[in-house]
């Protein structure tokens, strides 16, 4: 009895705050605009929005894929510092977190727009303005620097938990140090990459400041569509349905990522 009433605070929250706006979601998704009878026009209108869904799928996939590759290393090095490190690294990884997301954006338009301080200086030596803004690549490198504390942190709260004694046992065995990677920190890690991944592949899909600022009407993503639904073409039941599918697609792409977590989880053990 008494964990149930240290648990109702939660479950109002969830009904309050998680529920009851799926609900809504789920009402305007299903409503005729018009009449607000029950009707599957909104869902049947996403065909149209499909170069759009999938190119933010693979720019939320890019970016996934680069913070990885830089926050691997970061991660693996700051756990095998001293705990004092450790907390320092840790506070300055999350130290850009504590400002403004749109700052953070905005900063970044500073710095490339085409009378921006990057082409300003290359300017000094006869080049440019090269278009470092307003594509694909300053939307990737604006989700990269914004979600890549989401990829470090959750590797590096795997990897410092990583027992040293099975790295010292597999060089005692004769692994070098490529093999003490492959066959005992990889595989042990493999719960902070999924983890890392979804952390960033969530926002980066649905996000849509970004892209407004650092991409151009080449490079809308289905983040930039919803909004204008609401704000701009006033139709929420079509972005209520854009949502929807939106929430169905990140569903599917993470409980993919788990499943091959759990995979190699199950198969990939420590195998010196």
């Amino acid at each position: 009895m008494k964990s149930k009433l240290l648990s109702a605070p939660y479950i109002v929250w969830m009904i309050l705050f998680t529920l009851v706006p799926l609900g809504v979601v789920f009402y305007y998704a299903f409503a005729d605009v018009n009449t607000g009878q029950f009707t599957m026009a909104n869902l049947a209108n996403m065909g149209t929005y499909t170069p759009i869904f999938l190119r933010s799928i693979w720019l939320s996939l890019a970016a996934s894929a680069i913070c990885l590759v830089i926050g691997y290393p970061v991660a693996y090095y700051i756990s095998q510092t001293k705990p004092t490190t450790q907390r320092f690294l840790s506070m300055l990884i999350m130290l850009p977190m504590c400002m403004s997301f749109l700052l953070r954006t905005l900063a970044w338009v500073a710095l490339l727009e085409d009378t921006g301080i990057i082409n300003r200086l290359l300017s000094n030596f006869g080049i440019g303005p090269l278009p470092l803004i307003r594509n694909n690549g300053a939307v990737i490198l604006g989700m990269v620097y914004n979600y890549l504390p989401y990829m470090i942190l959750p590797l590096y709260s795997v990897m410092v938990k990583i027992d040293r004694r099975l790295i010292e046992a597999a060089q005692d065995l004769g692994c070098n140090s490529r093999q003490v990677f492959g066959k005992v920190i990889f595989p042990l890690s493999v719960p902070g990459i999924i983890s890392g991944i979804s952390m960033v592949f969530v926002p980066a899909v649905s996000t849509f400041y970004i892209s407004q600022k650092l991409g151009s009407t080449g490079t809308t993503l289905i983040g930039d569509v919803i909004e204008s639904q609401f704000k701009g073409a006033y139709n929420p039941n079509l972005g209520a349905a854009m949502s929807l599918v939106l929430m169905v697609l990140i569903f599917i792409c993470v409980g993919i990522m788990n499943h091959f977590g759990e995979d190699n989880s199950e198969e990939g053990m420590v195998t010196i």
